[in-house]
């Protein structure tokens, strides 16, 4: 990363390292806020609209009240970006803020984060797991995009172990949800599919630009459906989509509605920096 980047938080901004929040702040002791990721293109926050709204769902869920204005938060994405002409994501992070050592909250202002960071460098195709450790389709996070990663950390830890690069959970009752920071499509009877949010996946958007932008659909599959598959690819933020080329032991290639669907959503980004 640059030299000059900087961070800015709370309508500052700082050096990343000397970056500092109150030890008590709920983000960091109970895992209290929402975050965004936007992959930088030509300079700016990509679909920086989808992203806010989706930011605003998340906070209403955990019932966090921001003051800040959508422009308030894009004229600081702009100078975290004007900062560092190397920046390959921004993310946006908000927390309730201050408060004590538990789940209460005290009244405080939220604290907001705008940070940058490189390029992730995926590789051109994922090799992903399964896990057996259950997405709870109808918990009070189903939908959030949450601070609260623990879960996602000890599988994306399972799946580097066995040499994948993301594991894909199931939900409550078996049926196909999500990855630990990436949405799923599949070939189901020649259709390429995705699960639907009532399976308790995110609204991710990269997902809802490749429904979108391809004849993709939304519907219930099996977990146990990636065992016959015969193409899969994971979309998200920073990976666009990423065909599978494995699924646990079971080698997968790029296939007619994995290379047609990347095309399309590659042409959409050519078209505009905020569909």
């Amino acid at each position: 990363m640059s030299d000059t980047s900087k961070w800015w938080i709370n309508g500052q901004l700082v050096d990343p390292a000397a970056a500092a929040l109150p030890i008590a702040d709920h983000g960091l002791t109970v895992g209290d806020g929402c975050f965004e990721t936007a992959k930088v293109v030509r300079g700016e926050a990509f679909a920086i609209t989808r992203h806010l709204q989706r930011l605003r769902r998340s906070l209403a869920g955990l019932g966090i009240e921001l003051a800040l204005t959508d422009n308030e938060i894009r004229a600081a994405v702009r100078q975290v970006l004007a900062s560092c002409e190397d920046a390959g994501i921004v993310r946006i992070t908000v927390t309730a803020g201050p408060g004590p050592l538990s789940s209460g909250r005290f009244e405080a202002d939220p604290t907001v984060i705008v940070a940058v960071a490189p390029d992730r460098g995926w590789p051109a195709t994922a090799e992903v797991i399964t896990v057996t450790w259950p997405r709870n389709e109808r918990g009070v996070l189903a939908g959030i995009k949450s601070t609260s990663y623990a879960e996602n950390v000890v599988a994306l830890a399972e799946a580097k172990r066995l040499g994948a690069s993301e594991a894909i959970f199931p939900n409550t009752i078996g049926n196909l949800c999500e990855g630990t920071g990436t949405n799923i499509f599949v070939e189901l009877d020649g259709r390429l599919v995705t699960p639907p949010l009532t399976s308790g996946c995110l609204a991710g958007v990269t997902r809802d630009l490749v429904l979108e932008c391809t004849a993709a659909e939304e519907a219930d599959v099996s977990i146990e459906h990636l065992l016959t598959s015969s193409e899969a690819f994971l979309t998200s933020s920073t990976r666009d989509v990423m065909p599978i080329s494995r699924i646990d032991a079971r080698a997968l290639e790029t296939g007619p509605l994995t290379s047609a669907a990347a095309a399309a959503f590659t042409s959409l980004v050519e078209a505009s920096i905020d569909p």
